[in-house]
């Protein structure tokens, strides 16, 4: 071979060595990558998983996060070694990430939402809540909507960003809650009496807590009585039931004090009406 076809042949040989050692680096970092992306996906997963902080929706989403991110690194590390420009590489997955964005920006805002709501847990599953007429017992918490059971037994499931960006009305949080009842009483009865009925009632009654103690007081001169006003605190998980025996036990109370709850009623005065003309009693002419 004459030294012009050595040159040539060297240049071959040295393209080839260079690609053959540009494959292999590449492989090389795809394995350590891949090991690299499992290991550490499992080791956040295994911390998370002793933090009693994060919801357990939330630690597959973070776990396949960090792989997925590792492995996006790697990719670009892989290309990097082929002599690819990753800058164009990189500019190309932001302006994807864009465009995806924009198409799925309802779906996006429903994840971010979740992830608030996970992260801040303003509540959890078993709470009853209501965000401005979506109301009802939690029964799951998703990355896109949270499932809800209502009152009268209806499944309900309403995305997380119309939850969360609303005011959150959550009545499980609170260990207690305050009982209000207002009772009309008659003009003509006795108000210190009213008040002394009012107190041995909420005494009575085991369900009632000491701190803060109740109080019973005159709130309203009405139109056709005197409000008193019943106030007490019990546990959130005795409101409803101790509400409707209070509702219940006050009535029968007040009427056994001799107390009388009145109907609404008003007084019309007629002042200056002329009494009412008689028209005169027809004739009978004979024809």
């Amino acid at each position: 071979m004459d030294e012009e076809s050595l040159i040539v042949v060297g240049a071959v040989a040295d393209v080839a060595a260079e690609w053959v050692l540009s494959v292999a680096g590449a492989v090389l970092l795809l394995v350590v990558g891949w090991l690299v992306a499992g290991w550490a996906s499992r080791a956040v997963r295994r911390s998370i998983d002793r933090s009693l902080r994060v919801d357990a929706t939330l630690k597959p989403l973070i776990s396949s996060l960090v792989r997925y991110a590792i492995l996006v690194l790697v990719l670009i590390a892989v290309l990097a070694q082929f002599g690819v420009q990753t800058t164009s590489v990189i500019a190309i997955l932001g302006a994807a990430g864009i465009a995806i964005g924009l198409a799925l920006q309802g779906t996006l805002s429903n994840i971010a939402a979740g992830t608030m709501i996970l992260f801040l847990r303003p509540f959890q599953v078993g709470d009853y809540i209501d965000a401005q007429g979506l109301g009802g017992t939690v029964t799951e918490i998703g990355l896109f909507t949270c499932e809800l059971k209502t009152a009268d037994g209806v499944y309900l499931v309403a995305p997380n960003s119309q939850i969360w960006n609303r005011a959150i009305h959550n009545y499980s949080r609170l260990p207690t809650r305050r009982v209000d009842l207002d009772v009309g009483i008659s003009y003509d009865d006795d108000i210190d009496t009213a008040l002394r009925v009012g107190a041995d009632l909420l005494a009575a009654d085991s369900r009632v807590l000491k701190d803060p103690a109740p109080q019973t007081m005159v709130t309203a001169l009405g139109d056709s009585s005197v409000d008193i006003r019943l106030r007490c605190w019990t546990n959130s998980g005795d409101y409803w039931s101790f509400l409707f025996d209070l509702n219940k036990n006050a009535k029968q109370a007040f009427e056994a004090a001799g107390l009388t709850i009145p109907f609404p009623q008003r007084d019309v005065h007629i002042i200056g009406a002329a009494a009412p003309t008689v028209p005169p009693e027809p004739k009978n002419e004979a024809y």
